[in-house]
């Protein structure tokens, strides 16, 4: 009976015409409004030909010396630490957690769990947890994700100068594009202060969904940013068509999509296997987990995903800790479900969002969400970049207990890949 059910999910290839004959009719609005958005920019390959240039590091350099060249004298510093192997290495660091038990120990590095930070909203703070690091044999971050205003970072030169660091460190970062329906376009979403009007999808209304596009070429052809967030069902199937045009684009989905269960992921994946190129890639590169989810739903969903031939590229971004307000209910701290699951299912980034709870709440601003939606120059005039670098400082110190859990269990991890050989 079983069997019987299940033959008739099968899906007839002849199904694949009908598809093909909505996205190849020349008369389709929905297709000519995308491919229209992408002309503006040149064809694929001249659009990738432009970010190859722009991410380049003269040019990248040059934005900053043009924006903000304080900031020079900054990556000119974690470059020479970076080269004088100022950071500590990953035996050392095993060996400062196991002692001399580390050198007769095999890690699981096939399971190896990526060090995540979230949000990394200034350059400063990068330079911070840097100096931090080396003083006190810390890891560095292996990915940052960024949820500042891009053109408030254009102009005082953070943009240039992260996407420059982060070469140098050796670690992928995500940027969010401002077309996210925070800017009163949305009716069902006045602002950061009715944030939850994201959980229902609707993030990006009309005609959002193609100005997200506008924007990903824009910050992909003059800076060499290729990886973006993603936080609707529309903006994801252009994210796979672009990707299938030939334009380099990567992105991971936000937490924000409320990806709950297997088969929300199932169905995500599904339209990535559809859209992949000829060589099996998707753009889709992080697939950020709902809060809500169990250890059991990244089990049910890795064997698919590795079905798939997805394993090696789409990985699992899930929250250790998250930000002490506007967003879970608190305790929350997943660290002890990571180290449960992270010997057996690959491809899996700990992302830390907030202090350890029990740190946050002695703050006297804990970490908060709707930080991330401020202007910078309010930031400074409240008095509160001082209590918003202390909470980056406080993921750090949460993401670095991470790192310390794993090696204790034998795990492995990715860590800045340059700075810590």
């Amino acid at each position: 009976m079983t069997d019987d059910l299940r033959q008739r999910l099968a899906i007839p290839p002849a199904r694949l015409d009908a598809i093909n004959a909505v996205l190849l009719n020349p008369n389709e609005r929905v297709i000519n409004d995308f491919l229209a958005v992408v002309a503006k920019y040149g064809s694929p390959e001249e659009i990738n030909a432009k970010a190859e240039t722009a991410r380049q590091m003269p040019n990248l350099l040059k934005r900053v010396a043009e924006t903000n060249p304080a900031y020079l004298a900054d990556l000119e510093w974690l470059q020479e630490q970076r080269d004088r192997d100022a950071f500590i290495s990953v035996a050392d660091y095993r060996r400062k957690v196991l002692g001399d038990k580390a050198d007769e120990m095999t890690f699981a590095d096939d399971f190896a769990v990526t060090l995540e930070i979230s949000a990394a909203q200034y350059f400063p703070y990068l330079m911070d947890i840097a100096r931090k690091a080396i003083a006190e044999e810390m890891l560095m971050p292996g990915r940052y994700i960024r949820v500042r205003q891009m053109k408030e970072q254009e102009a005082d030169g953070d943009l240039a100068a992260f996407a420059a660091a982060m070469q140098i460190v050796g670690a992928s970062y995500v940027e969010t594009l401002d077309t996210k329906g925070t800017d009163g376009s949305n009716v069902h979403l006045g602002g950061p202060e009715t944030i939850t009007g994201y959980f229902g999808g609707v993030g990006q209304p009309n005609t959002h969904a193609l100005q997200w596009v506008d924007e990903f070429l824009y910050y992909y052809t003059n800076y060499g940013v290729y990886q973006v967030l993603n936080i609707n069902p529309g903006t994801v199937l252009l994210g796979y068509f672009l990707h299938r045009l030939g334009v380099d684009i990567e992105f991971k989905i936000s937490v924000y999509m409320g990806n709950d269960n297997p088969y929300a992921a199932l169905w995500t994946l599904l339209g990535a296997k559809l859209f992949a190129r000829d060589d099996g890639s998707t753009p889709l590169i992080g697939f950020n987990w709902s809060n809500s989810i169990n250890n059991e739903t990244m089990e049910i969903t890795a064997q698919f995903r590795k079905e798939l031939g997805f394993e090696d590229i789409v990985r699992f971004e899930h929250h250790i800790v998250e930000t002490y307000k506007s967003i879970v209910r608190q305790p929350y701290n997943r660290r002890d479900e990571l180290l449960e699951i992270a010997d057996h299912v690959a491809n899996i980034s700990a992302k830390h969002e907030g202090a350890d709870p029990e740190i946050d709440q002695t703050r006297d601003h804990p970490s908060d969400i709707l930080d991330y939606f401020r202007d910078k120059d309010e930031v400074i005039a409240s008095g509160d970049w001082d209590a918003l670098t202390l909470n980056f400082m406080d993921k750090f110190d949460a993401l670095n207990k991470t790192a310390w859990a794993l090696t204790e269990q034998g795990l492995s991890f990715v860590a800045a890949k340059n700075l810590h050989r």
